[in-house]
This record gives C-alpha cells, structure tokens and sequence, in this order.
C-alpha cells in the first residue's frame, strides 16, 4: 500500500529540515555532475550532516589548469614604440628641414630681386680728361690784350679739345664752393663753376667734375697770374703750412699747402682724383711769359 504523503503543515520542523536537505543534496549532485560532465570538481566545504553550504568553492585540477593569457612582451612592445617614435622624429625634422629651405629659397629670391632693382650709385666724375692744363693763355700785348694759347695743344688731340669747349655748368647748390681768401697773398675773390676762356674772365674758375670743397678728391682750381686781376700772380711765394680758405654757402674749409711744383701745360696728371679731400691751384708760369704752369698742392685740415 501506498504511502500516504503529509501536507507541509503537518510536517515537524525536523521533517522540513530533512525534506530541504535531500532538496539541496539532490541540487548539489545534480550541479556536481554538470561539472564532472565539464571536467571540474566540486569540493564541498563542510559536513553532510550541517547545513550545506548554498555557495560552494569550485576549484579547478592542477592537471586541468586554464591556459594563461599571452600577454605581448614588453621588451617587444618596447622596441615597437621606440621604432615609431623614432620614425615620427624624423618626419617631423624632415618637414623642418623642409620649411626651412623653403625659407631660404625665398628670402634668395627676396635678394635677387632687391639686387636687380637696386641702381647703381652715380659718382660725379669729369666726362673728359682736360688736354692741357687750364688757364693757359698769351702774354699780354701793351695794351693788355690775350688769347687762349691753341700752340700748347698737340695737333692730334685738338680735335678733342673743341669737342669738350661747351661743357654745360651744373647748376649752384648749397655744397658748391663760392669764395676763396689766401691769406699770405691777400686774396679774396668768388669762385666760378667750369675753366673755360669766359669763366676764368670772371674769377677763379674750378674744372668740372672736381668734388665740392670737404669732399673726398682733388678740387681743382685755376686762375690767370697776368691779366683778368691777376688773381694768381704771386702762387711762388706760398710755403708749406700757409692757409687756403675756400667757402660755400653753408660753411668755410682749411686747406693747408703741402707743396709747389712747376710743370708743362700737359702734365694733366696734377689734376688726377685723390683719395683724401685736396686741393690744387694752377696758374701760368713765369709772369708774362705763361710758357709753363706752376701748381700748389693743399690738404684739408682736420
């Protein structure tokens, strides 16, 4: 005959407690057999007859270790980072190389362009070499009359001299020398621009192209010693030390004799550029006679 089963009711506490064991034993054998099905045990961690424990300790077999996670290695890791972080490097030091040669093309250009519009600087300096040394001219007659001495000019280079005979007179500026005063010969007379026949008629005449007085180069300044005030008559008495005062509109220059010399009309080379600033005065020579030229030399004073 069948057994009559209880209702939970009429169960003593010791009949759940046994009911609720065999419920867990029967849980548990059935979770231990999954995980034997899966290669796992199960060890339970306290006495059958005590209550179980709900959440046991699942360990793994020493045998039937998980395989580790392969972790990359650092030393590779390492030199993987160094060859993109040197691979970076370069780039970008190729990329500043890059810029800066673009810099440097550019401002080349910038040069080269400035260079071709640059214009050269324009240096004063006289068109023509003279043929002769100035103030040539003729001994006066008796009655004072004189005219330029064509004889002192070589027959080839005529020609030349009457191309050069119009030179145009630039025009005034403040630098230009106006006045001249020598005081060992108690001169004092106005200076003109050019050294032609008519310009020497009105004073001391300064060859064209010859620096401004101050300036760096050889101010070249003639007068007639015989005739048209006899400006120059007495250049021979001047002695190394006297005093030549040239003015302009703006200020007075020093120049300080340094020498004389008597030349031939064609010993042009006096007149030659100087690379300090220097005068020379020239007059014919002897008086009444105005078959040579006597040249003074001054130097500027500091």
């Amino acid at each position: 005959m069948r057994r009559k089963s209880k209702s939970p009711e009429d169960l003593s506490i010791s009949e759940l407690r046994r009911l609720l064991m065999e419920k867990r034993r029967n849980v548990r054998q059935d979770r231990l057999e999954h995980y034997r099905r899966t290669g796992r045990v199960i060890q339970l961690a306290s006495n059958e007859t005590t209550e179980l424990d709900i959440n046991p300790v699942i360990e793994t077999p020493a045998n039937e270790e998980l395989a580790p996670v392969k972790e990359a290695s650092p030393r590779k890791k390492s030199w993987g980072d160094r060859l993109l972080l040197a691979i970076e490097v370069v780039a970008v030091l190729g990329l500043i190389g890059i810029i800066l040669s673009g810099f440097g093309i550019l401002r080349n250009l910038n040069d080269e362009f400035a260079a071709a519009l640059e214009q050269p600087t324009m240096v004063p300096t006289p068109l023509v070499m003279a043929v002769v040394l100035p103030s040539g001219h003729t001994p006066p007659d008796t009655s004072g009359n004189t005219r330029p001495n064509e004889a002192e000019i070589p027959d080839h280079l005529r020609p030349m001299v009457q191309s050069i005979k119009d030179l145009p007179i630039p025009p005034s500026s403040p630098e230009q020398a106006i006045r001249i005063q020598i005081p060992a010969l108690n001169v004092d007379a106005p200076i003109v621009q050019g050294d032609g026949w008519e310009q020497l008629k009105k004073g001391v005449a300064q060859h064209l192209g010859t620096p401004n007085p101050g300036s760096i180069g050889n101010m070249v300044l003639s007068a007639h010693n015989d005739v048209y005030g006899e400006i120059f008559r007495y250049l021979d008495q001047l002695q190394p030390g006297d005093e030549i005062l040239v003015f302009t509109q703006q200020r007075q220059y020093t120049y300080v004799i340094s020498g004389t010399q008597i030349v031939e009309p064609t010993q042009v080379e006096v007149m030659a550029a100087t690379s300090t600033p220097t005068t020379t005065l020239i007059s014919c020579y002897p008086y009444l006679k105005d078959n040579q030229r006597i040249v003074v030399f001054a130097d500027l004073k500091n």
